[in-house]
C-alpha cells in the first residue's frame, strides 16, 4: 500500500512542511553528494545516530560493515547532535522519496491543525522521541541510523488523531497488477503503525541492521500524544474534516 493523495484541503500554506522536505533534500545534495561515494558513507557514518556509541555501550574503535568495502568505525565519545542530525539524512534515493512523499502528503494537513512554528516544534520532537525509542530498544547497536522516518510517524500518528475519516487514496500492488483505492485514514495509518510493531517486535531477536521499526512506533505514538498538546482550537475550527464527525 502507497499512499497517492488524500481528500483533505490545506487550510494554510504549508510553509514549514515544504521547508522541512528541501532542508532534507539539501542534505542529500550537499552533505550526502546525491548519495555518492565518500559523501554517503562519511555522512552516515559521522551524523547518524549510533546508540552504542550514544550510550557508550560499544567498545570504541568497533568496526561494523555498511556494505561491500564501506565499515563505521565507533567513536569514543558520544555525539548528542547525532539524534538531530541523523533525522535529515537517508540512505538512498528512494529512502528519501518515499519520506519526503508521506511528508507531503500528511503533513500539510498536521501544519494546519498547530500553525507553523508549533509544526516546526512537534516534528523536532516527534523526531527526538522516535530516536530515543530505538536507542532504548537497541541500546548495543553499532549500526548507524538515518532517516526522517520516525518525525513522519509523529506526524501519522498526528493525522489519524486530527482526521481519522479522510478517504486515503492508496496504489495497491497484487504481484504484477497495480489498481487504486481509497480508504479511511484511521485504516491506512492503523494498519501501517501495525506492521511497524510487528517488525518491531519481530528485530528483537535479531541482531543485524534493517529498518529502524521501533522509532517508527515510537515517533507515532509521540505524534498521537503531543497534538493533544500543540494543536490549535481556532485553526482547527476552520477545517472542514477534523475529527469524527460527518463530512462537509
Amino acid at each position: 500500500m502507497f499512499p497517492i493523495r488524500d481528500d483533505n484541503p490545506s487550510v494554510l500554506t504549508p510553509v514549514v512542511t515544504t521547508a522541512i522536505i528541501a532542508a532534507n533534500v539539501a542534505a542529500w545534495a550537499l552533505v550526502q553528494g546525491l548519495g555518492s561515494d565518500p559523501a554517503l558513507p562519511h555522512s552516515v557514518c559521522s551524523l547518524g545516530l549510533i546508540p552504542g556509541e550514544l550510550l557508550q555501550t560499544v567498545k570504541p574503535g568497533t568496526s561494523v560493515p555498511l556494505g561491500p568495502g564501506v565499515r563505521c568505525v565507533v567513536g569514543a565519545h558520544p555525539n548528542w547532535l547525532t539524534p538531530l542530525t541523523s533525522m535529515f539524512l537517508h540512505g538512498g534515493w528512494f529512502h528519501l522519496i518515499g519520506n519526503m512523499w508521506f511528508l507531503w502528503i500528511f503533513g500539510n494537513n498536521v501544519e494546519d491543525a498547530m500553525g507553523h512554528a508549533r509544526f516546526a516544534l512537534f516534528y523536532l520532537l516527534c523526531g527526538l522521541v522516535a530516536a530515543t525509542a530505538q536507542v532504548v530498544t537497541s541500546p548495543a547497536s553499532a549500526l548507524p541510523m538515518v532517516g526522517a522516518s520516525g518525525a513522519i510517524g509523529g506526524v501519522m500518528g498526528a493525522y489519524i488523531v486530527l482526521y481519522p475519516r479522510v478517504r486515503v487514496h492508496m496504489l495497491l500492488f497484487f504481484g504484477f497488477y497495480a489498481t487504486t483505492a481509497a480508504v479511511p485514514a484511521y485504516f491506512m495509518l492503523g494498519y501501517w503503525f501495525l506492521l511497524q510493531l510487528i517488525g518491531g517486535t519481530a528485530s528483537l531477536a535479531s541482531e543485524g541492521g534493517g529498518v529502524a521499526f521501533f522509532a517508527h512506533v515510537g515517533g507515532f505514538a509521540a505524534g498521537a500524544l503531543l497534538i493533544f498538546v500543540f494543536r490549535n482550537p481556532s485553526l482547527l475550527a476552520r477545517h472542514p474534516y477534523y475529527g469524527w464527525r460527518a463530512r462537509a
